[in-house]
């Protein structure tokens, strides 16, 4: 059974697999820090909100509302309030975006080394003759004889 694991663990697309997610996870790190240190700032620039994770909609304020930090839709729901983050939505859909267009240039551009691949490998042999080829040249050579 453990030799069974073994390979089952080591077979070359559970390994790809893995690698795939330690990658995956590394591009989401750099996809984050495009996000918050690259893209939102110029959207402060433009908007005049260095992000948009502080915007919501208070639905139901907080029974006690002394020390609450009205300015937060964390401090909100800590408190015992409903608050519509929409904010926080706006953000995971700039980073699914940002996300989805680097990886269509990823597959594109393996898409386009891989066409080139298989416009440089050599073309294949010509076949050779087929058995009723050579059964028909030795039936000729046989007669001749």
């Amino acid at each position: 059974m453990l030799k069974e694991f073994k390979e089952f663990a080591l077979k070359g697309n559970m390994m790809d697999l893995a690698i795939g997610f330690i990658l995956g996870a590394a591009f989401g790190t750099v996809v984050t820090s495009l996000t918050n240190d690259i893209l939102m700032p110029v959207v402060s620039g433009i908007f005049g909100s260095p992000d948009f994770s502080n915007l919501f909609m208070v639905l139901k304020e907080p029974a006690d509302m002394t020390d609450v930090n009205m300015a937060s839709a964390d401090a909100i729901r800590e408190a015992g309030g409903a608050v519509l983050a929409y904010g926080k939505f706006i953000n995971a859909i700039i980073s699914f975006l940002l996300v989805a267009w680097a990886l269509f240039f990823v597959v594109k551009g393996l898409n386009k080394m891989k066409k080139q691949e298989e416009e440089v490998a050599p073309p294949p042999p010509p076949p050779g003759p087929t058995v009723e080829d050579l059964l028909t040249d030795i039936r000729d050579a046989l007669k001749k004889s």
